[in-house]
């Protein structure tokens, strides 16, 4: 019999939970119930918040008597965090769900995060129909919009309550597909205007016998990557397409933080490094590119995407931002310059054609990568030629097989 943890806040949302138990006992899924609100639970749960307070170092009698609401959710977020993953590498559980607002999403989803990809996580959340980012992360958590208050149990409520209990208690059922055969996993990052590199550099991979897992480099997917790279997962990175980059120097929306680039130097994976897309930074639809920017060089992708070229002065600065991690590296690295164009549109003839802007880029980096841990191939090609990428896929296994 499979087993849910169900995580949340008993004290003030003690009937939804309860509602939430007793369904999914009636589907003949186990539960196991761990309280992380700060007060007396409703009923008697299973891991109680003083256990979920000492996982933080905390005293939870402590915690009540300060009656700091901003502190109680600090610590209870960092008990549940490191309590969960424990829990459920002793097999105490095999998926996990909760409901909540704005605080017990944050709760919950902190610790959601570091269970494993695949782990069924479900959270009911009144913040779900916003930017979720900040509660999956990198990681594989279903959100579902509860549209009314988790508050109550009514006739809307139940219906949410239900279908999130439904989806939970399928995804732990489903038999789970057999294995398929084991082979060494490449990382690779992609954007529209460079998919005909990773294409053709996926299909070379895997004829030569690689699983090729691509990343969609729009924050989200940066980060999912650098996570399993840190993880432990991947055996080689084609990270050529950094543009996520752009937006975190310049101040665009798929941002991927500055840790972008650091997971394989650090762990000592070998990598090939890239600039794709470094022309372009990415807002909203065109009304909502911010007011400073109007007189730039923006290019309408589709009437949701805004594109801006980059200027010289910011790829300088981008440049000095990748290095700056790729220098960090403890294994084979070799960052390849497409001398023909960064992507789709940075070509002859196209709206983001910038011969200076390009020059400033493949500079810098030439002068900020430290070589005697970056190796820097120039390619007198363009990102989206074969031979540009047939010359990193190679490369990628060359580091590999040393």
């Amino acid at each position: 019999m499979s087993t849910v943890a169900i995580v949340g806040t008993f004290d003030t949302k003690g009937d939804e939970f309860a509602y939430v138990k007793d369904r999914f006992e009636a589907l003949g899924v186990s539960t196991l119930t761990i309280h992380v609100g700060v007060f007396d639970p409703t009923f008697t749960p299973d891991v109680s918040n003083a256990e979920v307070a000492k996982a933080a170092g905390a005293d939870i009698a402590e915690i009540v008597e300060k009656k700091d609401r901003a502190l109680g959710t600090k610590t209870m977020s960092e008990g549940i965090a490191t309590l969960l993953p424990q829990l459920y590498e002793e097999g105490k559980f095999d998926g996990v769900i909760s409901l909540g607002g704005s605080g017990g999403t944050s709760i919950a989803t902190a610790a959601m995060q570091k269970l494993p990809i695949g782990v069924p996580k479900i959270m009911v959340s009144t913040m779900a129909s916003g930017d979720t980012s900040p509660y999956v992360g990198a990681s594989d958590i279903c959100m579902f919009p509860s549209i009314v208050d988790v508050s109550g149990i009514n006739s809307f409520s139940t219906v949410i309550y239900n279908n999130a209990v439904a989806a939970m208690t399928g995804m732990l059922n489903t038999p789970k597909p057999e294995a398929v055969e084991s082979k060494p996993l490449i990382a690779a990052t992609m954007f529209g205007v460079t998919t005909p590199c990773i294409t053709k550099a996926q299909e070379y991979l895997q004829d030569q016998g690689y699983e090729v897992l691509v990343f969609h480099a729009t924050g989200t997917g940066g980060k999912c990557m650098e996570a399993l790279v840190e993880g432990g997962f991947i055996s080689g990175v084609l990270d050529l397409t950094t543009t996520e980059w752009c937006d975190e120097t310049v101040g665009g929306v798929l941002a991927a933080g500055p840790d972008r680039c650091s997971a394989a130097a650090i762990k000592g994976v070998p990598a090939v490094v890239s600039v794709g897309a470094l022309d372009m930074v990415n807002f909203g639809p065109m009304d909502t590119v911010p007011q400073q920017f109007a007189d730039r060089n923006l290019y309408p992708h589709n009437p949701t995407v805004t594109l801006m070229r980059t200027t010289v002065p910011e790829n300088v600065a981008i440049a000095k931002n990748i290095a700056r991690n790729v220098n960090k590296s403890t294994g084979p690295v070799s960052f390849m310059l497409p001398l023909g164009g960064v992507s789709m549109i940075d070509a002859p003839g196209q709206p983001f054609e910038g011969v200076e802007e390009d020059k400033a880029l493949f500079d810098t980096l030439k002068a900020e990568l430290d070589t005697d841990k970056v190796e820097i191939i120039e390619v007198d090609a363009h990102i989206n030629d074969d031979e540009f990428a047939l010359a990193a896929a190679k490369k990628l296994i060359e580091l590999m097989n040393k």
